[in-house]
């Protein structure tokens, strides 16, 4: 935020024509109350304010947004998080205003929770020791700066310290972020209390799974927030100590009390977008009425660049210009010189999927100017208005497919239906429907018109998943399915000639097979193929001869020695295109390319154009290299390597590219260059932001109430909803508003993964911190390396920088300089590795803390430990499995059901398959894909042996394990997290033990971006079971063995959960023992 000079009131009530205005400020966040004031955020700035209200004074003003003020003891200072230097760190402040001092500096985030009783130290949340993003831990740090010290207890997002210092009331995990209202699944928030004098813990009791957080101590009173009461809304408590009588404070019933804080006689908290406090002495409760002066800079329109949010874009049939949707607007662009043009202007306004006519005149998109996404019209040079075409009502619609005359359009919506349009009366005629699209699905959704405008041909999903091709007659509005489901299609393409019907077909079946055992998956399926669309055309790779050849050679020579006509003549009328419907599919045969991974098909006159992608790229992007088919020369050539998308030009001799963010048009020709670039890369447009945020929450809530997977919304007044949180958008200051308003708004549907991301959101520049993979303490006034962190000793990739060969460093040595700078030990030792991650640094060190003796090496740091931290801890708890079974039982542990949970499941289970028993830890599971191939590799058993004569006889599958085994949950193991130890109970592989999971499995398929680069998501399929039973989903996976993950054994450094799976792994191999039967005798064959 711009740093801004403060205004008397007096000159702001005189001056009514000022930028700066003193306003009823709303959406206060992150409150804090001392004995005579209230310090929260507002526009993601600092305030304070008289605690009875009035105007408040702004305190800090960086980029980026400043949260969790929260005042000393003696309510002269303030500590809060800050991204001043583009990490958010603690910093702290005179209360009246000054220059903040950086008390953190490593990488990670910290979030400010409180003070130490004394005022001497600030208690904060942080995950720099963590190795996982799914919990933090809770640290002390001393007010002036220097190495934080961690608290006892092993996770902790927000918490106190009781007046005497002795006891940490706190919460293990957090709900007070999520967007999901009267949530009651395993991962809802509780209170523990922790003695640091006696080391026991005791947990408050919750009611009905409630949720309970944000402790706050007041004498021998806790009071908390919990969403235990009838309606489910996060209000205030309290819980006498000595009682332990719980009460009811506040009774919010429309909105939700968040992110409560007390002081010595008030408490402060949020509800609703306004301040509310608490006076202790009467618990009575009243608005804080607050006044700000402010520019509110986020709301002034602006004119910005659009070219970084472009999504799509339609070639004009000449290939001379595309037209792109980018921010809500359209925007003409040429192909490489002239202008650009704005081709919508309508802020508050989304346009989406522009498509332009055949003819280059129109361009067709969808807009929702008149509150719901219709199908419009405009000219393609902007002039004149727009004519809006449908008047479809509620729903969600997807790319628009012109036929060649312009007299039709074919689009897609939410609910999977394809649907005509004709564009003269604006009749609306749905045509077909799919099973399993979904809005990816949609979003792809491309077809083809035959060349006459008669034929649509689009490939759409069958029942059985496999996609087919089907025609639709435009004269008798007849569909016709053209192949079967027993292959799947992909894309279709008309010849422009009416020849043949060109598609992509998965009829290409070559196995690869796995390096570790003889697993097999069969990738690059897709064929190109053609249909002859009569029974009298030739197939397209019929038998040929040279005599032949020689008659068409002489052809073309004679069309050379035509004289040219003086002028061009009229484009004739295209042939009528007649199909042949029966037997279409007989009549396929497969084009000479190889198989392979094949998109974007398009046909041109002799030549078909598509992308080759493959299967897996490093980058994880899904690149690919533009080819061109010649059907004359029977050949594949390259257009041009790695390219993004691909676009042809509807008179077919240019075709439009994307390669990162570069657009151009290219000649379909052989090697091409990207060295013509379309001028994409400044679209201005007028922003503004206060319309703009406003249809953004207007499309959220139509976005799920159109893909939502339940219609009924799960029985919420959706209407209702959109009335009480959009009355909020007014008093939004800066995007990160519109972000808490629209969680505020999807938390209403009380469902798993209804998410909110992102947008235009100020943001700081970052300032990488190098890391060197080490703890540090601070010993004879120097930092000790207390630990390095180290994975297992096979695994080559998890080496610390200073655990590398040759470097000789110990734990025990000290780090004395970085860069022949000493290291500064009133600060945290990561103050001297600002904006050097991933850089050589020098680093001075010596096995005593004096300079006597020491030396200089050379490591390259780290940007993140995570990684590190996570093979470290992994590492620790297989050694510790395999010592205290004596090395009987393996461990595997599962960080998620994604990529990189799926791998190291491989990569362990590889090393581990031959123990007698396995303990699977999918605690802290992110979840990712639905896991029902881990419980397949899981579950493999021994079906036989097979005898050599040398050597050792082998079982089958190699890797198979028979042993028993047991699988360790916790509430931060969610989604695909949920789903496999559902799957591994279905499975019959063993005890559930731990605590209930998560309880998140309506899953997400992918839903439209927001225009300003927004994201969020929608629900949109849910569990059920075999018998017909929604499951899991707010509740979790329950254990067979419940184990609490006491935080006086965890303090300890026990884990409890995992002594009790060694156990029951070890019970279960005494009962039944490893049993690998003898090589029996050899048969003796001779009396056959």
């Amino acid at each position: 935020m711009r740093s801004l000079t403060w205004l008397t009131v007096p000159m702001v009530l005189a001056a009514g024509a000022s930028a700066h205005a003193q306003i009823d400020a709303r959406l206060m966040r992150f409150p804090d109350v001392s004995a005579t004031r209230i310090a929260f955020t507002y526009a993601s700035d600092i305030w304070v304010v008289n605690k009875t209200g009035g105007l408040a004074q702004r305190v800090s003003t960086p980029k980026g947004e400043e949260m969790f003020a929260r005042f000393s003891p003696d309510g002269k200072e303030i500590a809060f998080s800050a991204n001043y230097d583009g990490n958010m760190d603690v910093y702290v402040m005179p209360v009246g205003g000054g220059v903040p001092v950086r008390v953190t500096h490593n990488p990670s985030i910290d979030r400010v929770v409180g003070w130490t009783p004394d005022g001497k130290s600030i208690l904060f949340a942080s995950g720099m020791e963590s190795g996982r993003d799914r919990f933090s831990k809770l640290f002390t740090v001393p007010k002036e700066g220097g190495l934080p010290k961690a608290l006892p207890v092993p996770y902790g997002e927000f918490g106190t310290l009781s007046p005497d210092g002795k006891t940490l009331a706190y919460m293990p995990v957090s709900t007070d972020f999520r967007t999901w209202k009267r949530y009651r699944g395993g991962m809802a928030s509780e209170i523990w209390f922790y003695d640091l004098e006696k080391k026991t813990s005791l947990r408050l009791p919750s009611e009905a799974g409630s949720n309970d957080s944000m402790p706050m101590w007041h004498g021998d009173t806790l009071y908390f927030l919990s969403d235990r009461d009838a309606v489910k809304r996060g209000n205030v408590w309290s819980y006498n100590l000595k009682t332990r009588a719980f009460k009811q404070v506040t009774f919010f019933k429309e909105y939700d009390a968040h992110f409560p804080a007390i002081g010595p006689n008030d408490i402060v908290l949020e509800a609703g977008g306004r301040l509310h406090r608490i006076d202790l002495g009467t618990e009575s409760l009243s608005e804080v009425k607050v006044e700000a002066v402010t520019d509110r800079a986020a709301l002034k329109p602006r004119t910005d660049n659009a070219s970084k949010l472009i999504r799509g874009g339609s070639p004009s049939p000449q290939g001379k210009r595309a037209v792109f949707e980018a921010r809500g607007e359209v925007f003409s662009v040429p192909a490489e010189r002239g202008y650009v043009v704005n081709l919508t202007h309508t802020p508050g306004v989304a346009e989406r999927f522009p498509s332009l006519s055949p003819d280059g005149k129109q361009v067709a998109y969808f807009s929702d100017r008149s509150g719901e996404y219709e199908l419009c019209l405009k000219a393609a040079d902007g002039a004149g208005e727009e004519r809006q075409v449908t008047h479809l009502g509620p729903g969600f619609r997807y790319n628009i497919q012109w036929s060649p005359d312009g007299k039709r359009v074919v689009f897609g919506d939410q609910a999977m239906r394809i649907h005509v349009c004709e564009l003269e009366t604006g009749k609306v005629t749905a045509i077909d429907k799919g099973f399993f699209m979904m809005d990816g699905g949609m979003e792809q959704f491309r077809g083809s018109w035959s060349a006459d405008s008669r034929w649509f041909g689009y490939v759409i999903d069958s029942p059985r998943r496999n996609g087919v091709v089907k025609l639709y007659d435009t004269r008798d509005g007849k569909v016709t399915q053209a192949t079967s489901p027993y292959y799947s299609a992909g894309d279709v393409a008309f010849d422009p000639e009416g020849k043949y019907l060109f598609l992509t077909t998965g009829q290409n079946f070559s196995p690869t097979y796995s390096d570790l055992d003889p697993t097999w998956v069969y990738a690059n399926t897709t064929r190109l193929a053609a249909i002859p669309l009569r029974k009298d055309v030739a197939s397209p790779v019929a038998a040929r001869n040279d005599a032949d050849a020689d008659k068409k050679d002489e052809k073309k020579e004679e069309k050379k020695d035509e004289k040219k006509p003086e002028k061009k003549a009229d484009k004739p009328a295209p042939k009528s295109v007649d199909i042949d419907l029966d037997g279409l599919e007989g009549r396929m045969v497969l084009l000479p390319p190889p198989a392979g991974n094949i998109a974007d098909l398009a046909a041109v006159k002799g030549k078909l154009v598509y992308r080759r992608i493959p299967q897996q790229n490093p980058d994880g992007e899904s690149k690919g290299n533009l080819h061109f088919y010649d059907l004359e020369e029977r050949e594949e050539k390259t257009i041009l390597a790695d390219v993004d998308g691909s676009a042809v030009a509807a008179e077919g001799g240019k075709v439009l590219v994307k390669r990162k963010d570069a657009y151009a048009f290219l000649d379909i020709k052989a090697d091409q260059k990207l060295d013509k670039k379309m001028p994409t890369a400044d679209l201005p447009m007028e922003v503004d932001p206060a319309a703009e945020w406003r249809q953004i929450f207007n499309d959220t809530w139509r976005l799920e109430r159109d893909l939502f997977y339940d219609p009924a919304m799960h029985g919420v007044d959706w209407k209702l909803m959109k009335a009480r949180y959009g009355k909020l958008l007014d008093d939004c200051a800066t995007r990160e508003d519109v972000n808490f308003v629209i969680g505020e708004l999807i938390s209403e549907l009380n469902a798993s993964h209804a998410y909110r991301s992102g947008g235009d959101v100020e943001a700081p520049q970052r300032r990488a911190v190098g890391l060197l993979g080490a703890d540090f303490a601070l010993e004879n006034g120097q930092f000790r390396i207390k630990k390095i962190l180290r994975g297992a000793s096979w695994d080559a990739a998890a080496k610390a920088p200073l655990a590398q060969p040759g470097l000789n460093v110990k734990e025990g040595d000290y780090l004395l300089a970085v860069n022949h700078v000493a290291l500064d030990t009133k600060l945290d030792p990561w103050a001297a590795f600002q904006g050097l991650a991933g850089k050589t640094v020098l680093l001075t060190v010596n096995d005593k803390p004096g300079k006597e003796g020491a030396r200089d090496i050379l490591v390259d740091t780290l940007g993140t430990e995570g990684p590190l931290r996570y093979q470290a801890w992994v590492e620790a708890m297989r050694a510790y499995v395999d010592k205290a079974s004596g090395g009987r039982i393996g461990y595997i542990y599962v960080p998620d059901t994604g990529i990189g949970g799926q791998t190291d499941l491989v990569r362990q289970f590889q090393g581990q398959w031959d123990k007698e028993g396995l303990v699977i830890d999918e605690r802290f599971n992110s979840g990712g894909q639905i896991p029902d191939r881990f419980t397949e590799l899981l579950g493999r058993k021994i079906l036989n042996y097979w005898g050599v004569r040398d050597g050792k006889d082998w079982q089958w599958p190699i890797t198979a394990h028979n042993g028993p085994m047991a699988m360790l949950i916790n509430g931060w193991s969610g989604s695909g997290g949920d789903c496999f130890p559902f799957y591994f109970r279905q499975a019959g592989l063993g005890p559930l033990i731990g605590r209930r999971t998560w309880g998140g499995l309506i899953g997400i398929s992918g839903a439209p971006a927001l225009i300003d680069g927004g994201n969020i998501t929608v629900p949109t399929f849910g569990i059920y079971s075999t018998d017909g039973k929604w499951m899991i989903e707010g509740h979790g996976v329950d254990p067979d063995i419940e184990v609490l993950d006491d935080p006086a054994l965890t303090a300890q450094g026990k884990d409890p959960q995992l002594d009790r799976a060694i156990k029951e792994v070890e019970d279960a191999l005494k009962k039944n023992p490893p049993r690998h039967p003898a090589k029996p005798a050899y048969p003796n064959r001779a009396g056959f």
